[in-house]
């Protein structure tokens, strides 16, 4: 689903830490690619072409997730040396809401005066196409329905933006679970809900206790060529235990050189809650002193990528 309304940073997320688990090595994957990609046709209609199995994926207060297996389809690949690598994916997904779940939506699509009674919302589907070598989502279908299973609200826009996929996205466990049903494994949600998903790669306090940590998502990791490229969370807090500044970002860094670029970002203070990084990114490359106590985040990027190559090289075409 294009939950146009899904909040970019959740609350818990001020006070908690999610974690990832060590990857298993990668294995291409073998796969009908013919007959996955005769069935996309098939799969594009199935709103209502035939009865979907929905699988549950997961639930909060507002939400609850599934997606159809069978509806998910290699619609592209590209040949390489260890075989055909899936490069575009299509699945159908499902969600269902609570009245606050369906309020919020309703408010975010534009549609409440239509429909003031959020419980008119029922569920809605989605069809989703997945590029997992840049971990990007496009909605180019959505449909809403009520508790009859008539359909309210239809969008269909095969142009419709793309969207990477990180920890504040709505469609993570679509994206995951869909990924993982194309490559014939269980690893994309598997690190997705482990612990130890979050990696603690550079802490320090000043003399006048003030404390910084960040922690990078290895869930969102790969290498492009000496950059290594992922999702990071950098908590400020003062001598008090406040926090006093959250920054979320993409990070490029260079390993060899240690260098490091934002590409993308949000940040947060508490008088002014969340707002972009994009004017201050400027696209640079920052050289990271050996001598410096940062160095220690370049050392443990370095020992993650040594120990985890394959996961990081994931879905390559080289």
């Amino acid at each position: 689903m294009d939950k146009r309304m899904y909040n970019f940073i959740g609350l818990s997320l001020l006070t908690g830490s999610l974690f990832m688990m060590n990857p298993q090595p990668t294995l291409a994957a073998h796969i009908d690619f013919a007959n996955q990609q005769s069935a996309a046709a098939e799969t594009g209609s199935q709103t209502g072409a035939k009865e979907q199995q929905w699988y549950w994926l997961a639930s909060d207060d507002n939400y609850s997730k599934y997606y159809d297996p069978e509806s998910v389809v290699v619609t592209r690949t590209v040949e390489t040396a260890h075989g055909q690598v899936p490069t575009e994916i299509q699945v159908w997904t499902k969600t269902t809401y609570s009245y606050g779940g369906a309020k919020d939506t309703l408010a975010a699509y534009g549609l409440s005066d239509k429909y003031p009674d959020a419980a008119k919302l029922n569920f809605s589907t989605a069809q989703l196409v997945i590029r997992p070598q840049f971990r990007t989502v496009q909605c180019i279908a959505e449909h809403f329905y009520d508790k009859n299973g008539e359909v309210i609200w239809s969008e269909a826009n095969p142009a419709a933006k793309e969207k990477e996929i990180n920890s504040q996205n709505f469609n993570e466990d679509f994206y995951a679970a869909a990924v993982d049903q194309a490559f014939h494994q269980s690893r994309e949600m598997e690190r997705v809900n482990a612990k130890n998903r979050w990696l603690t790669v550079f802490d320090s306090t000043t003399p006048d206790g003030v404390y910084t940590h960040i922690k990078v998502d290895t869930s969102t990791m790969r290498m492009q060529g000496s950059n290594l490229v992922f999702w990071q969370w950098q908590e400020v807090k003062d001598n008090n235990g406040q926090v006093m500044e959250i920054k979320f970002m993409k990070m490029a860094v260079n390993l060899p050189q240690a260098t490091e670029k934002a590409v993308a970002g949000q940040y947060w203070t508490p008088s002014g809650g969340w707002k972009s990084l994009e004017a201050a990114i400027d696209g640079q490359y920052r050289m990271v002193s050996r001598t410096s106590e940062e160095y220690r985040y370049i050392l443990e990027l370095r020992n993650y990528v040594e120990n985890h190559s394959a996961w990081v090289h994931r879905y390559g075409l080289e």
